[in-house]
């Protein structure tokens, strides 16, 4: 059976297995990179002054095109509702929006609001991830790290928190130190080893616990990188599938764990 007109487009513009899927793939790759260029100049005051009228034809250039594309992708999804709410439907109307919502707002008083809007459109550049299959290790390393990640952070931020209070008290609400909010936004650039220096210790023992919070600060940043790693390696690693339950095990396995059977079928 032919695919329909329909289809076909849904192919071009969803996959990438077809030549004119992968041209398209590309032409969009480089107008998304123009389009954030051109946003990035457009920032730059004395170019904006004097190509002003140049970077709004161009934005609305860049705006058609990807409205056009936007629309064509509801248009031949088979659920148009679920393109629009997935993650992927949201960062292509974000791509698009900012210009549109600048013409909402003409006044003058208005302008600064319209700048930091059409500063947004520098988030197409998020529709690259889309074009490189390494991301999706990534990105499926992320969610499998979410939970591990979590409970670090809120590990953490407990630490940060009685750092903080430690040092309120130890150094007796001066230097600095002036409320238990303020000793944690130490306790937290100190623990990053970030370092602003517009918070010191002066007692001896402030001094101790800072240096204290500096070496775990090394541990601190070391933990969640290797968190993300493992399950880096976890994600773009073959797995074997039992051909009767579907089950899924590493390639050392010789045997499925759910139901016994020998492993010989393989699935990356």
């Amino acid at each position: 059976m032919n695919p329909t007109k329909r289809e076909q487009v849904y192919r071009i513009i969803f996959e990438s297995d077809t030549d004119a899927g992968k041209r398209f793939d590309l032409w969009l790759l480089w107008l998304i990179l123009g389009s954030v260029v051109v946003a990035m100049l457009d920032s730059v005051p004395f170019l904006h002054d004097q190509f002003k009228t140049e970077f709004y034809i161009i934005e609305w250039a860049f705006t058609a095109v990807f409205t056009i594309e936007f629309l064509l992708r509801i248009y031949v999804s088979p659920r148009a509702s679920s393109y629009l709410f997935s993650s992927w439907g949201l960062i292509d109307l974000i791509a698009i929006l900012p210009t549109y919502l600048s013409l909402l707002f003409l006044g003058y008083q208005y302008l600064l609001i319209v700048r930091i809007l059409r500063l947004l459109r520098v988030f197409r550049i998020l529709r690259l991830v889309r074009f490189t299959r390494e991301a999706l290790y990534l990105v499926r390393a992320l969610k499998a790290s979410f939970i591990k990640i979590s409970i670090f952070l809120l590990t953490v931020l407990i630490i940060v928190i009685l750092l903080g209070t430690i040092m309120y008290v130890v150094e007796a609400g001066q230097h600095g130190f002036s409320s238990i909010p303020q000793s944690i936004y130490w306790a937290i650039i100190t623990v990053t080893t970030v370092g602003y220096g517009d918070i010191v210790p002066f007692t001896i023992l402030g001094k101790f616990i800072a240096s204290f919070a500096m070496i775990i600060g090394y541990a601190i940043i070391a933990v969640p990188t290797g968190i993300v790693t493992v399950e880096m390696a976890r994600a773009g690693e073959k797995k074997k599938i039992c051909p009767t339950c579907g089950n899924k095990a590493g390639m050392t396995d010789n045997f499925c764990s759910h139901c016994g059977l020998e492993l010989r079928h393989y699935h990356l």
